[in-house]
């Protein structure tokens, strides 16, 4: 949806940086219109090279204008060894920021502050990892014969994580640029194990410069392209995301939300299955790229893993280990005795407790939430996250879509929609504070800890699913068999939407 600075992050990481060049500004388009800008400056020393870069980017939601910017930068010695980093990112009212220092021993010490809390942490530094100068050393040094391929691992600042990337050099081109023609080699550059879904070709000079890029973002083809400062500053214009990230429902829906509902889902593209198996959704491979999703019916006993650590930590967006987020949280559940009276009461405060619509909210974490009453269903899914977490209920955020009848001037759509999973007992239920309940018309595309990253890769898909047909459970012969104890069919009281 409006996580696109994250997968901007992603790209800037991907594609190596500027070398030698002091100055370097690129435009930044959607579909060929103007969205943004981005400033690259390079400065090498005799012992270390510094690489800055600022990413300022914007975007609409619905008339809502959304603004965003990244800052990212890495010190590296004059052979590309990494010594520092940092990275600035708004998303919403506060800044997210993240700073990394080689200490004497060669861990590096992390400082990340996130809705104003801020953790420090140690972190060895991933076996071949790259910044910036180190990628462009090492682009340099396979050189631009057609047909070369090696890999890079590049490390992403702002989530802290290697990406493997597979490069293959494909050739000479010439490319036309805002300023001129130029003779550039093209390398496509593939996210190792994405199977081609998550890819930036870039077109680079002899000495690394990178001139172009170009990458595909919910459904839009997102460029890159060198040019001068005015070209980079003019005047941006409107795209809105998440109107283009909207799914056509095949039928009202509004009827069929108590019941269990049976899709046809085909997939545009070359994209692997884009959709979970969870206790409340069971998904089956027709071929010919089309998918059986069926949602809320009941299953004798869940099939999906327990929690793992990341379901019950705390993080820098989930801060379950907050006194203030603590505290709300026993104050909301009081006497409750179980665990799925407690989720009730959670979902239930929630759905009054952030009382302003904010589509101007980037992606918050819950202790800034918290403060602000403010936000849409992922600001929504990640305070219900922390709340539950802090209370000793294992919970994870899903990311996909739900139906409305009406939304931004569009009727009958399913629209892009986060909302919280907890495990309770035996298997995973879902509770939505946004909606105020879960029913058959939210479909899972993935699940995450609650940070925003994984939110974009789910989302990627958007552009290139449609649902063929929705079925309710009751006109199907080989409906399964209702479950009598606590499975997750929705609209059988004891199921997902009867525990929401």
């Amino acid at each position: 949806m409006r996580r696109s600075r994250a997968v901007l992050a992603v790209l800037l990481c991907l594609a190596p940086a500027c070398a030698l060049a002091t100055e370097t500004w690129m435009t930044v388009m959607l579909d060929g219109r103007k969205v943004g800008k981005l400033k690259i400056d390079r400065d090498a020393g005799p012992d270390k090279v510094t690489t800055s870069q600022v990413l300022d980017f914007r975007l609409t939601r619905i008339k809502t204008p959304l603004q965003m910017r990244t800052e990212l930068k890495s010190v590296e010695s004059a052979g590309g060894a990494p010594l520092a980093f940092y990275a600035k990112s708004s998303m919403s009212s506060q800044d997210n920021l993240v700073q990394g220092e080689v200490r004497d021993d060669g861990a590096f010490q992390v400082a990340n502050t996130v809705g104003g809390q801020s953790r420090v942490n140690l972190l060895i530094w991933p076996t071949g990892a790259a910044l910036v100068e180190g990628q462009r050393l090492t682009m340099v040094r396979h050189g631009f014969r057609p047909g070369t391929t090696y890999q890079t691992r590049n490390f992403d600042p702002v989530k802290q994580q290697v990406a493997t990337v597979d490069v293959l050099v494909v050739g000479d081109e010439t490319v036309d640029l805002p300023q001129g023609r130029e003779t550039l080699h093209h390398l496509k550059q593939t996210l190792a194990g994405s199977n081609n879904t998550q890819y930036v070709d870039t077109w680079v000079n002899d000495r690394g410069e990178v001139r172009r890029g170009i990458a595909p973002l919910l459904g839009f083809r997102m460029e890159m392209a060198a040019c001068d400062a005015a070209c980079a500053n003019a005047p941006d214009q409107d795209v809105d995301l998440l109107r283009a990230s909207m799914v056509e429902a095949p039928r009202p829906m509004a009827n069929m939300r108590t019941a269990p509902v049976r899709y046809l889902i085909s997939v545009r593209g070359n994209h692997p299955n884009p959709f979970i198996e969870t206790d409340e959704q069971h998904v089956h491979e027709m071929g010919d790229d089309l998918f059986q999703v069926d949602v809320g019916f009941a299953v004798p006993r869940s099939d999906e893993p327990g929690p793992s650590l990341d379901d019950t930590a705390p993080n820098p967006w989930v801060q379950s280990d907050s006194p203030d987020i603590q505290a709300l949280a026993k104050r909301i559940v009081g006497d409750a005795p179980t665990d799925i009276q407690r989720m009730r009461r959670l979902r239930s405060f929630l759905s009054d407790y952030i009382n302003e619509k904010g589509l101007d909210v980037g992606y918050a974490s819950a202790l800034e939430t918290i403060k602000s009453r403010r936000g849409d269903c992922t600001e929504h899914a990640v305070l219900l996250t922390a709340l539950a977490r802090s209370l000793g209920i294992p919970a994870r955020v899903v990311t996909g879509i739900v139906y409305v009848d009406r939304f931004g001037g569009a009727s009958r759509v399913f629209i892009p929609h986060a909302w919280t999973q907890a495990w309770l007992g035996n298997r995973w239920v879902s509770f939505d504070s946004a909606q105020r309940r879960f029913d058959s018309t939210h479909i899972a595309l993935g699940t995450g800890s609650g940070d925003p990253w994984r939110f974009f890769r789910s989302m990627s898909v958007l552009g290139s699913i449609r649902i063929e047909r929705a079925t309710a459970a009751s006109a199907l012969m080989d409906m399964p068999i209702p479950s009598s104890g606590d499975g997750a069919g929705v609209g059988g009281g004891k199921g997902a939407a009867g525990a929401d």
